[in-house]
């Protein structure tokens, strides 16, 4: 008997057949992957009618509908290889009682490390200082570079990557405060060095706001104008969560306004980024855009795909897999 395995992400099948098996797999069966990723969604559900593992997209580009989740009737699991998951009909699949499991955690250092790098180069005026002494220019009394130790730094969403952040900004001397929908324990604030506090309150004190949450109705648009309005005139922004949570023409004008001192976004409402972004119009000294770059690093793509290789072949050899998102 063959195992059937549908991956929509674009990476070669024969590879992922190589890494599966590498991966100690038990069973003797064969494995087909079929590569789903350039056909249209009326092919692809019924190419999962049959299978036993659905492969999603971390591209994101090929969502996981009802339709689909219907059709995969045979399916033991979908596997996200990434930590976002918003292009799944994750509901769907529960009542169809497919399990959704992502990757949680495997990008957290990146995606830490990456909040203080923005945060630094925006603070010393980093893109001004090259721009200006590349074109043969001496800025070195007009920058105004500022440092990070001293400044207060809010974290909404404190989970995996909040919590990393917050313990790599320890050694740095700046003060935290958090907000998250589940507070932590004393014992843990204490330990982050960060107090509690409302959105309002980290968005009007805060020297630099970064955004970890995830995106749900209830974070789509959480930081919009009259959060960004609260922000003080020289405060940062940095969002590095997902691009639908602050409303981007407001924070265009903001910057543009000279409302806010800059802003580092990694994540856009619509990827690849629009030419007609709004942000696209700011004057680029005071913002740095990556293209969703924060979490891809060369040893978080490692850490991406063995977490799925490993979860598929733990379904495949009869145990449960980790990092379910839909099913209790």
């Amino acid at each position: 008997m063959t195992v059937k395995i549908v991956s929509m992400s674009p990476l070669n099948a024969e590879v992922l057949k190589v890494m599966i098996k590498n991966a100690g797999i038990s069973i003797p069966d064969d494995i087909e992957i079929i590569n789903v990723n350039p056909l249209p969604d009326p092919e692809i559900v019924e190419l999962v009618r049959d299978a036993e593992i659905i492969l999603g997209d971390y591209s994101f580009n090929k969502k996981i509908s009802k339709e689909i989740a219907i059709a995969a009737k045979q399916v033991k699991l979908i596997q996200q290889p990434s930590v976002g998951y918003q292009h799944i009909d994750v509901q769907a699949c529960a009542e169809a009682g497919i399990p959704v499991a992502n990757t949680a955690g495997a990008n957290t250092n990146a995606v830490a490390e990456h909040a203080i790098m923005a945060a630094l180069c925006l603070l010393k005026k980093l893109i001004t200082a090259h721009r200006t002494t590349f074109a043969g220019e001496w800025k070195q009394l007009d920058l105004g570079a500022g440092e990070l130790s001293g400044k207060l730094w809010g974290i909404i969403g404190m989970g995996r990557i909040g919590r990393a952040l917050a313990e790599r900004l320890i050694p740095f001397g700046v003060r935290m405060k958090y907000h998250d929908i589940a507070r932590l324990s004393a014992e843990d604030e204490k330990a982050f060095s960060a107090e509690y506090g409302t959105i309002d309150e980290i968005m009007q004190s805060a020297d630099i706001i970064s955004l970890h949450c995830p995106l749900t109705e209830e974070t789509r648009g959480l930081i919009g104008e009259k959060h960004i309005a609260q922000m003080k005139a020289a405060s940062l922004i940095i969002n590095l969560s997902r691009g639908e949570i602050v409303d981007e023409a407001a924070l265009a004008r903001a910057l543009s306004d000279g409302k806010i001192g800059g802003a580092a976004l990694d994540v856009f409402q619509f990827e690849p980024i629009n030419r007609d972004n709004p942000l696209l119009a700011v004057d680029s000294d005071k913002l740095i855009l990556t293209p969703h770059t924060a979490g891809v690093t060369n040893e978080s793509k490692m850490r991406i795909i063995s977490t799925a290789i490993n979860n598929i072949v733990n379904v495949l050899n009869g145990n449960k897999p980790d990092f379910i998102v839909n099913i209790k």
